[in-house]
């Protein structure tokens, strides 16, 4: 079985699994990691828990490239000011145009040749002349991505009603439906202040407090039949 790590992302400040494949590494150290961006950045944290040495885990942890070097991290702190940069003219830009959208998040690829702009709109927009400008500017490709009001929420992240970061940010992949039925299946009064997120919509955990729930509804009605 593949051994796998913890890593802190410089990128996200996510924890991330990875697998370690032959590099000699110590907790501190950097690496460079797959990621849908051509690669990240993140320092080890964790070599040796157990609660990350699975099959499942193995099968979904990305691929350490290599080990991190001085000009890694250098690089990775020039590409996030270039994106800081990036971000403030695109919102000028976006201003100037009068477009109906709201820019969440930019990204660059490691490489340098293509920029990610994240932004969220009520409809379609055209943004043809907008990527023009972003192109001439800053010399690279640019894709324009819309996301929902959840994305953003993943993306950008926060601190949820519990005091903790976001689920979405820390480690949900993929979102599922949440309906209000979860609610009022645990007894919660229905106050949507109470109930929603920082994206607004209902949150992510009374999926997981339902499974909760149901386990333990399991275990009484178990119980009730070995006692009977």
């Amino acid at each position: 079985m593949s051994e796998v790590i913890l890593l802190l992302s410089e990128s996200t400040g996510k924890i991330i699994r990875a697998i370690r494949g032959e590099e000699l590494l110590e907790v501190g150290d950097y690496c460079l990691v797959e990621s849908e961006y051509g690669g990240d950045l993140a320092m080890v944290v964790d070599l040796t828990s157990e609660l990350v040495q699975c099959p499942k885990v193995a099968k979904e942890a990305v691929k350490v490239i290599r080990k991190g070097t001085e000009d890694d991290l250098k690089k990775f702190q020039w590409l996030k000011e270039k994106e800081k940069k990036a971000f403030e003219f695109c919102l000028n830009r976006i201003q100037a145009h009068r477009l109906p959208m709201k820019l969440v998040a930019v990204r660059y690829f490691y490489n340098e040749k293509k920029g990610v702009f994240y932004y969220t709109a009520e409809g379609r927009i055209d943004f043809r002349q907008l990527v023009k400008d972003l192109a001439k500017e800053l010399r690279m490709r640019i894709e324009m991505r819309q996301i929902g009001v959840r994305d953003e929420a993943k993306l950008v992240g926060g601190l949820g009603v519990c005091g903790r970061p976001l689920c979405c940010f820390s480690f949900i992949k993929n979102f599922e439906p949440i309906t209000i039925q979860k609610a009022r299946k645990q007894q919660i009064v229905i106050n949507p202040t109470k109930i929603s997120g920082l994206c607004g919509r209902l949150m992510c955990c009374l999926a997981f407090e339902e499974e909760t729930i149901g386990r333990l509804y399991s275990d009484e009605i178990d119980n009730d039949l070995i006692e009977d």
